[in-house]
């Protein structure tokens, strides 16, 4: 008799709670929330106790259901576990990768190292979430995030990927018609386009190094820019008023003409970006060869 034929229950139940309903972890599974009700009854029947309480309205777990919860949890995350410490062993990656990264990197940092990261493990499937917002990794089921800022104090494991230098830009076209400033003094007669920070609600300080002091200026100005920080590149890009933003993002721009920089004798000042992942958490091969490739 083979004693764990039941695991697809068990994944089925795991898979209902976490989406909140059946029908929602119909979808997950690719099934029918028929199916799933069925394999939750069964395994309540192996079980011999009630482990979800269903009306028409929502699921509830019963006491001996959150109990159970908790040990399939971690006996699936065993399971995954071991799988990802295996996975290459025969110096083949394989498996999958899901990470989470900022705008700014995902568009500008990030495709040149996937590009080689994929040639070099075609066998290997990355899913990439670009976006701004800080995700739980565990919950969420990534298995890194690249962010911007100091290493932060959560818990996870970071690895600082690199300083990225700062640059203050505007459009050629603001700038004949607006002036171009000789100092930070002149900034605030300025038309400035600030990011508000979302964690504070309030606009990112522009950093400068003037005769080797580190300044913090918080720029101010009548149009905002929320979410997107590449939303005040664009804006600059138009015409409209000065940013401060990174050299990856702007040196391009700057080439061909599109935005000049000011203040250059004020530049060198950086910010940090890193990768962050959950340590207790086992690496899969394919993981850890690319953390490696994204630190070189």
């Amino acid at each position: 008799m083979r004693r764990f034929d039941h695991l697809g229950d068990v994944e089925a139940f795991i898979t209902v709670i976490d989406k909140g309903s059946i029908s929602a972890g119909a979808v997950a599974l690719s099934t029918t929330p028929s199916v799933l009700s069925r394999a939750i009854t069964r395994l309540e029947a192996r079980l011999g106790t009630q482990l979800v309480r269903r009306t028409t309205r929502r699921l509830s777990l019963t006491e001996a259901g959150r109990a159970y919860l908790e040990q399939a949890r971690a006996a699936f995350s065993m399971i995954d576990d071991a799988e990802r410490a295996i996975q290459g062993r025969d110096g083949t990656l394989g498996g999958r990768i899901r990470i989470s990264v900022s705008t700014t990197y995902g568009h500008f940092r990030l495709p040149e190292k996937l590009a080689r990261f994929a040639a070099a493990h075609p066998d290997v499937q990355v899913e990439v979430s670009i976006t701004n917002r800080n995700v739980d990794l565990v919950a969420e089921g990534f298995d890194i995030a690249i962010r911007l800022g100091p290493l932060p104090d959560s818990g996870l494991v970071g690895r600082k990927l690199e300083d990225a230098p700062l640059r203050l830009v505007a459009s050629p076209a603001y700038l004949e018609r607006a002036g171009m400033p000789g100092s930070l003094g002149d900034l605030a007669r300025h038309t400035c386009l600030p990011f508000i920070m979302p964690s504070t609600g309030r606009p990112s300080d522009w950093l400068f190094s003037v005769d080797g002091e580190e300044v913090n200026w918080m720029p101010q100005g009548s149009l905002h820019v929320f979410d997107d920080v590449l939303g005040v590149v664009s804006l600059a890009e138009a015409g409209i008023g000065i940013c401060q933003t990174y050299d990856f993002i702007v040196r391009d721009r700057i080439a061909r003409g599109s935005l000049v920089e000011i203040l250059p004798e004020a530049s060198g000042r950086t910010r940090p970006f890193s990768v962050l992942y959950v340590p207790h958490r086992s690496l899969s091969a394919a993981t850890r060869a690319f953390i490696d490739m994204l630190v070189e």
